[in-house]
């Protein structure tokens, strides 16, 4: 059945990508959004969508009569479901079909049994393909759980049968933390996925991720697009992706691959696939299936030249696969950085808000759900874009992976930049001395930002260029109000300059300080002198050469850079990197002390899960007072001092803003002083 319109039910980056690929095969994409998505970049993109609810997916995305109602408006004759939401779903795909529609994946069948990991697990032992041991069944009873957890012995990893994407996974590693620990993994299966269930596996603390890409026609051909390396992960999601896996035999990969072939032939496979598994030194074991696209598909494109989504859509109108095993082949290496809105320095907590600077670097290929003056959105997964490169050799790739991420601008939220930056440019990545949590064994190091020896220089360019544009008559811009600034004014050129102007600058990085710099006596062809907090001076010559673009001149060294100030943003890119700072006016961070540790505010925007504590109860500093989800991830709220819990303001279900107070701690007048 040939495919005329296309119904993407899903959002972000992946839902663009589908939408480019469907044009190129000459059919016509539609595009479905709820209300929190009214103008986000994929309906911009796809031209043309239908709105299917509100903001949180459980009323929108995750809705099979919302999607199956879109689909039936446009005349779509198949509905591509993309990555999460209703991908897996057997459900969603049996009502597709039912409706006569294609479903661009797996047959429901496929679906239901690799939906659960448990069944999985069994067509796996089926196969023959070597699993992790564990405890036998699905289990859901927590004194269950727990006695089976003791009998295996420490550490046991929880996973919800209906658990994907790296979510629904628990690690247990002490009796201490083993009640909170299945309480939680139970609470978070069932308002996730549906299903209570959860698998107990024994936990392989040194293991690589590998996986390998299948296709099948759904008649018993199947065939492998080699494998990628997902080792690098924060709490069981993916950071770094590549292709191939380096520094594994490929004898024992050719096996991996083969088993994964193996797997997808005994269940007349049907679409992408992928097969996951957990080696650790020569011995490998089955993970799961993800029975759909995965984010990390472009690596795959990148090494074999083919256009997965094309082949998707290949297979789901029945013209089976177009390729061979034999006519598949590897060239060069790939690898991806996912950018977050996350702060990685927090345990990865997501950061709400509008993006007010997204500046993405040319050269690679970039897959992005966003734009500049879009919002991240509490209800969806904080991805801000892909970054691909594909380069002859792994060193290469990752070289131009870490100069890609230097020439990266994210502002207005908090982001996993400098992160990736130092994740790409770690000399044991580089050797492959890595496993799947040795980033929580180096996160203190990955997260504290290197050394920056020209970082005084930037800061009095950034000082000259935000003086600089305050020569325009711009009545609109608070910056520009000259009675904040002090001194006198000096012709330089054809515009008046203030000398001794003042201006407050902070750079858009994780812990940068705010610092109060003097732009002081400027003389003849752009020559400024400009003094720190500590009145420490920095001589240096900018010029304007053309619009935007500046020749800097300091201690005999010149450097060509372009900038551009909007507002109070100035954003400064050289053939190095790309920097970001904010200016205010003077004294505009000049804080107070109170009393803010006694109230209890959320850090994201969310809603309440649950709420620990009541009024009146005795809390010590640490305890959680509720938990809340965000962006797919529990966030427990806790109390930073120590006292009496009072006012009490949320409940279960309940939507809250960031910087919302939620509680307050009172002194306990009882204790003894």
């Amino acid at each position: 059945m040939k495919i005329n319109t296309l119904l993407i039910a899903n959002r972000g980056e992946i839902a663009c990508r589908i939408a480019r690929t469907a044009r190129a095969q000459g059919i016509t994409p539609v595009g479905v959004h709820s209300e929190a998505d009214a103008n986000a970049l994929h309906v911009r993109e796809i031209g043309r969508s239908i709105l299917i609810g509100a903001g949180p997916a459980s009323e929108s995305y995750l809705r099979i009569d919302a999607v199956l109602d879109a689909a039936r408006q446009v005349g779509a004759d198949a509905i591509h479901p993309g990555y999460g939401f209703l991908a897996e779903n057997p459900d969603f795909a049996n009502a597709v079909e039912a409706a006569g529609m294609i479903f661009v994946g797996p047959t429901a069948e496929t679906l239901d049994r690799f939906g659960d990991k448990a069944s999985a697990k069994d067509a796996a032992i089926a196969a023959g393909v070597p699993v992790v041991s564990g405890a036998s069944g699905a289990k859901s009873d927590p004194a269950e759980i727990a006695a089976a957890v003791r009998e295996m012995g420490f550490p046991v990893l929880l996973k919800a049968v209906g658990g994907g994407g790296g979510r629904g996974q628990r690690l247990v590693e002490t009796e201490n933390t083993l009640v909170q620990d299945i309480e939680g993994a139970l609470r978070e299966a069932k308002s996730t996925f549906g299903s209570e269930g959860m698998l107990l596996e024994r936990f392989l603390p040194a293991a690589r991720h590998v996986e390998v890409q299948i296709a099948g026609d759904g008649a018993g051909h199947v065939v492998h697009l080699f494998e990628r390396d997902c080792t690098l992960q924060r709490r069981h999601q993916k950071v770094i992706e590549e292709a191939p896996a380096w520094g594994l035999p490929r004898t024992l990969l050719d096996q991996i691959a083969t088993d994964a072939v193996k797997l997808g032939e005994s269940l007349n496979y049907r679409g992408l696939g992928t097969v996951e598994f957990l080696v650790a030194g020569d011995n490998y074991f089955f993970l799961e299936v993800n029975p759909r696209i995965q984010v990390e598909h472009p690596v795959t494109e990148a090494i074999t030249g083919l256009d997965l989504v094309a082949m998707h859509l290949r297979i789901a109108q029945g013209a089976g696969l177009g390729i061979t095993q034999g006519d598949i082949t590897c060239t060069g290496h790939a690898v991806e950085a996912r950018l977050y809105a996350e702060d990685p320095a927090n345990n990865f907590a997501p950061s709400t808000g509008k993006i007010t600077t997204l500046s993405l670097p040319k050269g690679i290929r970039i897959d992005s759900g966003v734009e500049t003056g879009d919002e991240v959105s509490p209800f969806y997964d904080p991805m801000i874009a892909k970054l691909i490169v594909h380069a002859v050799d792994r060193e290469t790739a990752l070289a131009r992976l870490a100069e890609a991420l230097d020439h990266t601008i994210v502002a207005g939220v908090q982001s996993n930049r400098s992160f990736l930056t130092a994740l790409a440019r770690d000399p044991e990545f580089a050797a492959m001395n890595v496993h799947t949590r040795w980033i929580d064994t180096r996160l203190d190091a990955l997260t504290t930002p290197p050394a920056d020896a020209t970082a005084n220089l930037w800061r009095a360019v950034a000082a000259v260029l935000f003086v600089s544009n305050g020569r325009t008559n711009d009545t609109t811009n608070p910056w520009s109000n000259r009675s904040t600034f002090t001194g006198w004014r000096l012709n330089a050129g054809d515009a008046l300059v203030e000398a001794d102007q003042r201006v407050t600058l902070m750079g858009s990085e994780k812990g940068a300080k705010h610092e109060e710099l003097r732009v002081g006596p400027i003389g003849s062809g752009g020559y400024f002198t400009v003094f720190d907090a500590n009145e420490v001076p920095l001589s240096l010559t900018c010029l304007e050469l053309e619009t935007g673009r500046w020749r800097v001149t300091h201690n005999g060294e010149t450097l060509m850079l372009e900038a551009r100030v909007t507002g109070n943003a100035i954003e400064i890119t050289t053939a190095d990197a790309r920097r970001l700072f904010h200016a205010a006016p003077p004294l505009a961070f000049a804080g107070s002390e109170g009393a803010a540790e006694r109230m209890v505010e959320s850090p994201l925007t969310g809603m309440i899960v649950d709420v620990v504590v009541s009024d009146g109860d005795l809390v010590a500093e640490g305890d959680v007072i509720a938990v809340m989800e965000s962006m797919k991830m529990e966030i427990s709220i806790k109390a930073a001092a120590a006292g009496i819990a009072i006012n009490i303001s949320v409940t279960k279900g309940m939507m809250v803003d960031r910087g919302q107070t939620i509680a307050e701690i009172a002194p306990n007048e009882s204790e003894p002083k």
